[in-house]
């Protein structure tokens, strides 16, 4: 039997799966092994080898690891940390954000107009995985980026350290960028526009890119430099394998939304263009693909935070004042896990209601007006829910079902929408594995999600 095996290297806990047969009509999930992650200690790869012992505990020894296909998906060291900077707030800039966020990044730092010294303090303290440059409609503003790349030029003349550059902005700048960063000697890579035309938006070449970058890059990591003695196959960022994932459902059955509820944040993606009625009420350009990454839901590592956002006295009446000693990273006892349930639900249900859309009137002179503000999900066919905290509670679907029960004006699914779990907790695993085994990794997903064939 062939193996294949994928890591997903967390910021506390390392999971191994291993899959067989994944080129044939009968791909399977062989098994399953975790280990503390080890980035702290150095090495991600003690973390690496020893889940893959506890692996072999289940299945059996697994051969030499470097005959063994190894994927890897990565949300330790602080996960994919970038800056995004553009011209307009609400348009390169935000279009930049958008294409960050889908290619699974942590977005640290935005800014828009001319970068300042202030913005540059911040750049040094943060020292972005990768920087994203955008600017200006092609054959626009042309000075505002030019005038960046040469202040990220001298500012990085004087420091040691090097970030690499995407450059996603007015196509007639191209030139003039390149050549002021290279005198740097910065890593630049040029992608179209990410936002050529008004109202126009072209995210996918820059979120492919910024997993390239990625995957080039994240070796030099601090404690990740061991990984490339493992891994011998592609490296993704966690949330883009999840996307990447949520793309395999959409080229088969249609439009997705996707929750994400984990220890520290709570990430919503939907890959949907939304009702075409409402897309021509649109008050501004949605991406095919979005995410949206909410930082202070999540259950474990910011459980406090949510538990102000939900209301303190509310969990307090409920478990106690003493309740923060029953928040674990892995809920075993019944009061454990009715807490880890609770917030779990809370962060489905605020999420969503961030990440969807609205209608909004205006009033003028020729009377009201209505316009869709934000995200329309209302086409939406299947909901999946993964992540640690969502797969391993009971009752995880009434959670999401219930999520869009208290949603008000929020542009939500219809009625018949279908709700599922990531049983399995592969979702991430499987996104890594879409091109080169795509059918393998459709029919685990769909097991995985309990849906016959």
């Amino acid at each position: 039997m062939k193996k294949v095996l994928v890591a997903e290297i967390g910021s506390t806990t390392t999971v191994v799966n291993a899959f067989g047969d994944l080129d044939t009509n009968n791909p399977r999930l062989l098994g399953q092994g975790l280990s503390p992650t080890t980035v702290l200690d150095g090495d991600v790869g003690i973390g690496l080898r020893r889940a893959v012992a506890d692996l072999e505990k289940a299945i059996g020894p697994v051969g030499s690891l470097s005959d063994i296909p190894f994927y890897a998906t990565s949300s330790a060291a602080g996960g994919l940390k970038m800056t995004v900077h553009g011209l307009v707030p609400a348009m390169t800039a935000r279009a930049a954000r958008e294409a960050a966020l889908g290619a699974g990044a942590v977005v640290r730092y935005q800014t828009a107009g001319e970068l300042t010294e202030e913005d540059w303090e911040e750049i040094v303290r943060i020292r972005p995985n990768i920087m994203l440059l955008a600017g200006g409609v092609d054959h626009g503003d042309r000075r505002v980026v030019l005038e960046n790349a040469k202040k990220l030029a001298a500012w990085f003349s004087k420091v040691s350290w090097r970030s690499p550059i995407i450059y996603a902005g007015n196509v007639t700048a191209t030139a003039g960028v390149q050549k002021a960063l290279a005198e740097a000697n910065l890593d630049v890579r040029v992608v179209p526009n990410v936002y050529p035309e008004i109202d126009q938006l072209n995210i996918e070449p820059t979120r492919r890119a910024i997993q390239e970058v990625f995957e080039q890059h994240i070796t030099e990591a601090p404690g990740m430099q061991g990984i490339r003695e493992i891994v011998n196959g592609k490296i993704m960022p966690t949330p883009g394998a999840v996307m990447q994932a949520a793309h395999l459902i959409y080229d088969e059955v249609g439009d997705v939304m996707v929750f994400d509820v984990g220890g520290a944040t709570t990430d919503v993606h939907s890959i949907t263009l939304g009702a075409e009625e409402n897309q021509k009420l649109a008050l501004g350009p949605e991406p095919l693909a979005k995410r949206t990454v909410e930082g202070d839901l999540g259950v474990y590592i910011n459980a406090k935070i949510l538990v102000e956002i939900m209301g303190n006295e509310k969990i307090v009446e409920h478990h106690g004042p003493d309740w923060l000693k029953y928040i674990k990273s892995v809920p075993e006892t019944p009061e454990e896990i009715t807490l880890s349930a609770e917030l779990t639900a809370a962060a489905l249900r605020i999420a969503l209601l961030r990440h969807s859309g609205r209608y909004r009137h205006y009033y003028g002179t020729s009377g009201r007006v209505t316009r869709v503000d934000g995200r329309d999900l209302t086409r939406i066919r299947w909901i999946v829910g993964t992540g640690g905290a969502l797969t391993r509670l009971p009752n995880g679907l009434k959670m999401m079902h219930e999520s869009l029960q208290h949603a008000g004006d929020a542009l939500l699914p219809k009625q018949g929408v279908a709700l599922m779990l990531d049983k399995d907790y592969i979702m991430a695993s499987l996104g890594v594995l879409t091109t080169t085994f795509r059918q393998g990794a459709w029919q685990l997903l769909r097991q995985s999600l309990g849906v016959e064939n």
